[in-house]
């Protein structure tokens, strides 16, 4: 199945996210060659809650901004994994986003 593929692909991508930095659905999209696609990433790592080996809590908005957290277990379980790797947060938004920002290698 084809969804299933391009979730496998985005998995991928997401395992590559270093401890420490985040990087958003755009930037995963546009990696995979699919630029317009950043809301099918969105629901890839909506589908990836039981998957412990991929770092969901490392995928943002492209404004840095917790959108996916309503997807983790307790209210604030995202803000806290992403602090507990050194990454500050308020209102729900990473501070110094381009400090933290990861862009994945493009893949063709």
């Amino acid at each position: 199945m084809a969804e299933d593929n391009f979730f496998e692909r985005v998995y991928t991508i997401a395992r590559q996210i270093p401890y420490g930095k985040v990087t958003s659905y755009g930037a995963i999209a546009k990696a995979l060659g699919t630029a317009r696609s950043a809301r099918m990433v969105g629901w890839a790592m909506n589908a990836c809650h039981n998957m412990d080996d991929v770092p969901a809590h490392r995928v943002v908005n492209r404004k840095g901004l917790l959108t996916g957290k309503h997807h983790f277990d307790g209210t604030n379980l995202m803000q806290q994994l992403l602090e507990s790797e050194g990454i500050v947060i308020k209102d729900n938004q990473i501070i110094d986003l381009e400090k933290h920002f990861w862009a994945p290698e493009i893949e063709f």
